[in-house]
């Protein structure tokens, strides 16, 4: 089940993580992001362990969204080493999401 991630967490579990992770900034009102929630889930368990995928809510962590310049949504960013590697913006489909997560956390 993918993470979910707040402003109060995100250096920490983000950041900070020894695991590549992989944000989904959503809201609840967003059809294109509820389009992605079931491809985020099933990377979420097909990669438990390699890479930490989660979600954080624009409307409850505003400052995290704004931090990063999310100005649409979803916006996926895949952070390595705390450092951002990959960005994707707007609904794609599960194959070109795994291809920019093994591009990303292959270096």
């Amino acid at each position: 089940m993918a993470k979910v991630f707040t402003d109060q967490d995100f250096d920490q579990e983000v950041l900070q993580s020894d695991l590549p992770v992989l944000v989904d900034f959503y809201a609840d009102w967003c059809g294109p992001c509820k389009m992605m929630s079931p491809i985020i889930e099933n990377l979420a368990v097909e990669y438990a362990g390699k890479v930490k995928i989660g979600k954080l809510n624009v409307d409850t962590s505003p400052a995290t969204a704004a931090r990063y310049k999310v100005m649409s949504i979803p916006t996926m960013i895949l952070f390595v080493g705390g450092n951002i590697k990959e960005t994707i913006v707007g609904a794609v489909h599960e194959k070109d999401l795994v291809q920019k997560i093994e591009e990303g956390i292959k270096g």
